[in-house]
């Protein structure tokens, strides 16, 4: 089994701003290469609980962070519960949470999963075995336009109607490589630098796991758990997951909401982050060069500006503050006079 080297490790401690004692969640735990160096920066003190739905990620996850067992919580469940989570664990309000969206070593050199198209393997794609509609399910029994629709949507394809012509065509189609002959059939064997069938196999990967859905859902939950300025980190590798980050962060990052041609606000809308780089965090040409599967990788980070009880209005939002009780730090003003006095001092 490959290595899996974790992305801008450093660039993602500066922006957690990781501190001693402080608690932090990773939302893609993986084989727990972020978690480490989260835990090492954050000890003494430091906790760390760390979500993936990939049940073989946890455990190597756990193998790996066996040294630091009385400072992690590691669940084998999916991101979009995260608040859930939280709650049943009574882990909130904390430090920092992070999300690196892409695939890990384990899962694109699995020889069952059909991640990759790099060998023949099974058409499947979840990332739990829990999950009931596999890529297979997806390529055997959607229609020509349904497909088409996918490729084009989650894939950004512009040769989704021949893909999915030729899908149609050649059914039914059981194994990776297979697939992968049909679609350079479909659109010819090399266009550029990238594989052809690169963008087919994000397409099915993201409908599969319903990774877009999924992360907006998780992000609007992150907000409900940081403490006041704690940090969001978001690592993306697509231009379809960094889109809803960078819109998301900018949303919440503004007063007001409305349309511009909207007179006066109506929205009612408050902001609760502030930007931490207003320009996307990449890789440095060295890492690139050490971990070629970083070059697509952009880094967007946000500070939480509001305190827990001034942006919630559901149902949940208020279970989560009455179960959270008194923990964390909601003081802001108490915090800046205690910052004041220990610089005067």
């Amino acid at each position: 089994m490959p290595i899996h080297i974790p992305v801008l490790v450093k660039e993602t401690i500066e922006a957690l701003a990781v501190q001693p004692g402080g608690r932090y969640i990773d939302c893609t735990l993986g084989s727990g290469g972020h978690a480490v160096a989260i835990l090492d920066h954050s000890s003494p003190g430091g906790q760390l609980l760390g979500i993936d739905a990939d049940p073989e990620a946890i455990k190597m996850a756990r193998a790996r962070l066996d040294a630091y067992r009385g400072s992690t919580l590691l669940i084998n469940e999916n991101f979009v519960n995260l608040q859930a989570i939280c709650i049943k664990y009574d882990f909130f309000p904390v430090h920092g949470i992070l999300f690196d969206l892409g695939l890990s070593s384990l899962q694109l050199g699995s020889n069952s999963r059909g991640f990759s198209f790099q060998h023949d393997a099974p058409l499947d794609m979840r990332l739990s075995p829990s999950q009931e509609v596999t890529a297979g399910d997806i390529i055997n029994t959607y229609s020509e336009a349904r497909l088409a629709h996918l490729i084009k949507t989650y894939g950004e394809e512009s040769y989704n109607p021949e893909i999915a012509h030729h899908i149609v065509e050649e059914r039914p189609i059981k194994t990776t490589l297979q697939l992968v002959g049909i679609i350079e059939e479909a659109v010819g064997r090399r266009r550029g630098r990238i594989h052809p069938a690169t963008k087919t196999f994000q397409a099915l990967r993201i409908a599969v796991n319903h990774e877009l859905e999924h992360l907006e859902a998780a992000l609007n939950q992150a907000i409900n758990l940081l403490g006041f300025e704690g940090r969001l980190i978001v690592i993306s590798y697509h231009s379809l997951e960094d889109r809803i980050v960078k819109q998301f962060m900018q949303r919440e990052s503004k007063d007001c909401i409305c349309p511009p041609e909207t007179p006066t606000c109506i929205c009612g809308h408050t902001a609760c982050l502030r930007l931490i780089n207003k320009k996307v965090i990449t890789p440095s040409q060295m890492e690139v060069q050490l971990n070629p599967r970083s070059r697509s990788a952009k880094l967007r980070a946000a500070e939480c500006i509001t305190v827990q009880g001034e942006y919630h209005k559901t149902t949940d939002e208020l279970h989560c503050l009455a179960e959270a009780g008194g923990k964390g730090w909601r003081r802001p003003a108490l915090l800046q006079k205690l910052r004041r006095a220990f610089s005067v001092a």
